[in-house]
């Protein structure tokens, strides 16, 4: 890892995690007010301003998807090490083994200065937190320059705060199971997809991609091409 990216992460604290873990079955939005001690206090060396920059915004967490190895080497946007890495699993006969992938979006709000220090800034806005009972938001104690480094912790953490709470949800619901290399949870969504599609909200194209990537298409083609006569009618 680069080392200043490094030394940003233990730089960053999550002064304060969402009380309320991810959805298992739906899209979760998450508040944070990230605080950082302004870049120009370390480059003008001014010690006397107890000043703080606070961004606030949210991280959207998309419905967690029960995924494999196999299916993710057929997806896109992923870096050469990565695909090197899932290759590795396939090789090693783990290509149908189910875990969880989580995808996020960050949405900057604002941007101000704000009196005070970093440290007494966090502790007013978790004190407003508690007392607003705001279970979906958080606060951060991150690095100016780097802000967003200091952001994708704040991700880690939760994702990682919410991950047992997912994976025995799926497992009660037996989204978990693999057939053919394929997670049960896969198959409710092409249902849920599929209802999207003859309701004219989502682009079949999404559809057919998402089939074509678990190497499915041809079972489920037929029912495909009668849905897009339907909308056709």
């Amino acid at each position: 890892m680069n080392p200043q990216f490094l030394k940003v992460l233990m730089d960053t604290t999550v002064i304060k995690l969402p009380r309320q873990t991810l959805a298992s079955f739906g899209t979760t939005v998450v508040t944070y007010n990230m605080v950082t001690r302004p870049l120009y206090e370390a480059l003008d060396g001014d010690k006397r301003r107890e000043e703080s920059v606070l961004r606030r915004g949210t991280v959207k967490a998309e419905r967690p998807q029960i995924v494999t190895p196999g299916y993710l080497s057929r997806s896109e946007g992923f870096g050469a090490e990565a695909e090197e890495f899932m290759r590795e699993l396939i090789r090693n006969g783990q290509a149908d083994d189910p875990g969880i992938l989580y995808t996020y979006s960050n949405e900057l709000a604002q941007t101000e200065i704000v009196a005070n220090r970093p440290e007494e800034v966090t502790e007013r806005i978790s004190n407003e937190i508690d007392l607003h009972s705001r279970p979906l938001e958080a606060v951060i104690l991150g690095v100016d320059e780097l802000w967003d480094v200091s952001l994708m912790k704040f991700i880690f953490d939760l994702t990682n705060n919410s991950a047992q709470a997912n994976a025995r949800d799926f497992t009660n619901t037996g989204r978990l199971r693999v057939n053919d290399g394929v997670p049960m949870d896969a198959r409710i969504r092409f249902e849920d997809m599929f209802l999207e599609v003859e309701n004219g909200n989502l682009d079949p194209s999404t559809l057919h991609k998402e089939l074509e990537a678990w190497q499915l298409f041809d079972e489920y083609q037929d029912r495909f091409f009668r849905v897009l006569r339907g909308r056709t009618s």
